[in-house]
């Protein structure tokens, strides 16, 4: 017996616009890598995107990434976001399935999607958003 749950969809979710993302951090490319280790570490998020002006994605910062400019003798004070940066992180927009998200995180192990929405970042959606979305948890729902 399936019970839905107020804000879930008939059906179920199905999308990446039809979910609520937890992860709504957006750095900037000039921004102190420190910094954005710090927020990271306060938030308790993986990595997020890094965005022009503009909103739209440039690229991503993850913890990876900032524990390899360490490893590299870098200091992060002294850095910013787009000397630590991917440049070649993953996207998705709103329609992309939950599934095909899903599919990417585990091919590429990824932990953060972002997710662009008319041609700006608007959020990254996560495992925990991802599985939220799967056991049919509502929008602003949290265990």
């Amino acid at each position: 017996m399936t019970t839905m749950m107020e804000g879930v969809p008939a059906g179920g979710f199905r999308t990446l616009g039809e979910i609520d993302a937890t992860n709504g951090l957006r750095f900037q490319p000039k921004e102190n890598a420190l910094a954005i280790a710090l927020e990271l570490l306060s938030s308790h998020e993986t990595g997020a995107p890094i965005v022009n002006d503009a909103g739209k994605f440039v690229g991503f910062v993850s913890e990876y990434d900032l524990l390899g400019a360490i490893e590299a003798g870098q200091d992060l004070s002294k850095i910013t976001a787009d000397k630590v940066m991917n440049r070649d992180h993953y996207v998705a927009d709103e329609s992309t399935s939950i599934r095909d998200a899903i599919r990417l995180m585990n091919e590429k192990h990824l932990l953060n999607i972002p997710v662009i929405k008319q041609g700006q970042v608007a959020y990254s959606v996560t495992r925990h958003d991802l599985l939220r979305a799967r056991i049919g948890l509502g929008p602003g729902i949290e265990t």
